[in-house]
């Protein structure tokens, strides 16, 4: 089977002309966060916000030219209606062009993002890639954020995969006063909100970009989360269309880049931290997880995923080390068992490192800067 490429979905695309412009959508720069996976490909389109309703057409020809490649088994193209505001110019380096833009719309000069009523603060709990532990990073996280004595809320964001209720050991389903907003479901202290509430923990979520965009926005805005000192945010895995979209509506505080030790993962991680520095948003620090593992009966050290690539990752890029988590078994079992470690065993020595990651991530976010405005997209 052909192999799809960046430059193969881009050759098809510049078979796509913007109707009143005359000149195809890629060299006219419109065509920007192109994702290829094996045969899955996802970009967005960039036009005017006056000129989005009337271009749908066109989008639908986009995912038509792409999906007639051979090796294609998915498609989904997004249209993006940029306001207006400075772009940030492409760094050197960048080793490639694929023709499409690469600048991120700046914090200043851009529309406001709206706030989220009664909530302080915002922290995205992201990754470049799946499997290196962050639902659980983010879930201990916020358990270790009210152990300090914060009040805190934590919505599950990966539509595809979410975890939460499992792992914050809840069931049921959410309940709305109104028929408007919804309330969100509690355990442990934490107000929780995740799409596996609303659907069978074995039902697979076969939606197209701007339908989990619209759920991410409605489990953000409409639920009644009160007051809140900090809203954790568990960010699907990777740097795709629905990241990049809530990275540029939500008005983050910062970000918590998780990552394990080893070079592929600290490469996928790297792309994670550039995502959210090119939309303005701070990258609090990086989490080391499952940074080694300790025998449990002869307490041999064992670095599985080599150790220490995630600090020097942190000192190379300029950004604060938050601190290394081990590869351990009680920290798996509590977390599929509903009673994440930092609540079931709180005084163990991993509950202290995740306790002590969150003193550090409240002493950033809890100030008056807490909430922050910046870019703003909308998708049509």
């Amino acid at each position: 089977m052909a192999e799809v490429t960046e430059a193969l979905v881009l050759d098809a695309l510049r078979t796509v002309k913007d109707p009143d412009k005359g000149a195809d959508i890629v060299s006219l720069g419109m065509v920007s966060g192109l994702v290829v996976k094996g045969g899955n490909v996802g970009f967005s389109i960039e036009v005017d916000p006056k000129r989005g309703p009337a271009l749908e057409p066109l989008r639908q020809a986009a995912e038509r030219a792409v999906d007639a490649l051979p090796g294609v088994f998915s498609v989904t193209a997004v249209l993006t209606a940029h306001r207006a505001g400075p772009q940030m110019p492409a760094r050197s380096g960048h080793g490639h062009d694929h023709g499409h833009s690469h600048g991120a719309p700046q914090g200043q000069g851009g529309g406001a993002k709206a706030a989220v009523p009664g909530v302080k603060a915002i922290v995205a709990v992201a990754s470049g890639k799946g499997g290196v532990g962050k639902s659980t990073t983010a879930a201990n996280l916020a358990l270790a954020l009210a152990a300090n004595g914060q009040k805190v809320g934590l919505l599950d964001a990966d539509i595809y995969g979410p975890s939460m209720p499992r792992m914050m050991g809840i069931s049921g389903k959410p309940n709305s006063r109104d028929g408007k907003t919804l309330e969100p479901m509690q355990n442990y202290g934490i107000k929780v909100m995740s799409m596996g509430f609303l659907v069978a923990e074995d039902t697979p979520m076969i939606w197209r970009g701007p339908m989990v965009i619209s759920a991410l926005q409605q489990m953000l805005r409409d639920v009644n989360w009160g007051e809140l000192d900090v809203l954790v945010v568990d960010m699907p895995p990777g740097t795709g269309d629905a990241q990049l979209t809530m990275a540029q509506n939500v008005p983050l505080a910062g970000s918590v880049i998780v990552s394990t030790p080893q070079d592929i993962a600290l490469l996928d991680a790297r792309k994670g931290l550039n995502m959210f520095r090119r939309v303005d948003v701070p990258v609090l620090g990086i989490v080391e997880n499952m940074s080694y593992f300790c025998c449990p009966n002869c307490g041999h050290r064992t670095d599985i995923f080599s150790h220490g690539g995630a600090r020097a990752e942190a000192e190379k890029l300029g950004v604060d080390f938050l601190g290394e988590v081990p590869l351990d078994i009680a920290i798996r079992e509590t977390s599929d068992g509903g009673a994440p470690i930092v609540m079931s065993q709180p005084d163990s020595p991993h509950a202290k490192v995740y306790r002590a990651i969150a003193a550090q991530v409240w002493a950033k976010v809890g100030g008056a800067g807490a909430r922050r405005a910046g870019p703003r997209i909308v998708v049509e």
